[in-house]
């Protein structure tokens, strides 16, 4: 599903935030990706997601080669990709369910559709009764499990998140990570970057470690 080939993320200025990481994710897999700050997690999803390109080597998705892409092929790519960020990103003027709809209304669907799948999406993170509310009016889990159900209304096949549970206390952070544990379950590809090591521990997964933007470990748990 995902394939990094020799890839290296170099900014402005020369700072390099990813040097040579090469890895594969199967498609259905649950990965936890973590590090120091500044080790690249980030970089690396956004690299998987299309949201930016690598300076050199090569990053494949579902089979596409992203670096041979023109805009309006990767613009059409990202759609595929479910994006959670840390911040939430929503829309503060706009009710809780047009913050869902929001993919759903770029992609062009229909309006009865768009209110099944929205409904659908919030009653997925325990939100239904919230559809109307103000993103204002919820507490910060709240507003997390709200950008979880916009990332997947499009029942995207591969969810990538970035340090989604940074700003929730344990209990709800655990919440979180079940909810992507039931949507890896069911054959969608979760990557999630976190420095909750604890967190990590708990969920059993696959864990790449960076460490100043080189992969310096690929943990993989041993079967039940």
């Amino acid at each position: 599903m995902i394939q990094f080939s020799s890839v290296t993320k170099r900014y402005p200025g020369g700072h390099e935030a990813l040097r040579g990481v090469t890895l594969e994710i199967a498609a259905g897999e649950m990965i936890a990706v973590t590090g120091h700050s500044g080790a690249g997690k980030s970089t690396l999803l956004k690299l998987a997601a299309g949201i930016e390109r690598a300076s050199t080597g090569t990053v494949v998705v579902n089979g596409q080669n992203l670096g041979a892409l023109g805009e309006t092929a990767l613009a059409i790519l990202r759609r595929r990709v479910g994006f959670i960020f840390q911040d939430h990103k929503l829309l503060y003027d706009r009710k809780c369910h047009d913050n869902v709809a929001l993919p759903l209304r770029i992609a062009g669907v229909a309006r009865e559709e768009v209110g099944k799948r929205v409904r659908a999406a919030l009653d997925k993170v325990g939100l239904l009764s919230k559809e109307k509310s103000s993103p204002t009016e919820l507490s910060a889990g709240e507003q997390q499990r709200v950008g979880i159900a916009r990332a997947i209304v499009a029942k995207p096949p591969v969810i990538i998140a970035d340090e989604p549970t940074g700003n929730l206390d344990p209990q709800l952070s655990a919440e979180i990570m079940n909810l992507f544990a039931e949507f890896g379950a069911v054959g969608t590809t979760v990557l999630i970057a976190s420095h909750d090591l604890h967190l990590i521990k708990r969920i059993g997964k696959r864990v790449l470690i960076l460490d100043h933007g080189k992969l310096i470990d690929d943990y993989r748990p041993a079967a039940p």
